[in-house]
């Protein structure tokens, strides 16, 4: 399994965090590694979907639960990823903590790169943190 924790404060409001990184539709604007999302179902605030990954367009499933204004929890269920991506969002202070937590691992060939996968994903969710920060700060 490969295991990765990151996070970044932000000094904006909850609402404004929340409005970005809620729009999951949106999330190839700033998760480099999701090259396209196709909804399959939607209940209340749980999502079915595929997505494309930046590695060789290979298509996940994913099963989207989204607890209103704390967390975002994305289950790999099918396709060269399994695992979870859990976004929270927690108040500290006058500020915000986003913090990213994956807990995956790769199938097929891919699992041999594990090190490698892991640093790049790493580094994507570090960019991908930045860029929301980025964005609800301006």
């Amino acid at each position: 399994m490969a295991e990765i924790k990151t996070s970044v404060m932000i000094n904006s409001t909850q609402k404004k965090i929340w409005d970005v990184i809620s729009d999951i539709d949106n999330e190839p604007r700033f998760w480099k590694g999701t090259k396209e999302v196709r909804n399959i179902s939607r209940d209340e605030n749980h999502i079915s979907r595929e997505i494309t990954i930046a590695f060789r367009d290979q298509k996940c499933l994913q099963e989207v639960t989204i607890v209103p204004k704390e967390m975002i929890r994305a289950v790999f269920t099918k396709g060269v990823i399994v695992g979870e991506k859990v976004l929270t969002l927690k108040d500290v202070d006058d500020s915000f903590e986003l913090e990213a937590v994956w807990d995956v691992k790769f199938s097929g060939m891919m699992g041999m790169f594990t090190g490698m996968i892991k640093k790049h994903i790493k580094s994507g969710t570090e960019q991908a943190l930045q860029a929301i920060k980025k964005e609800v700060e301006n």
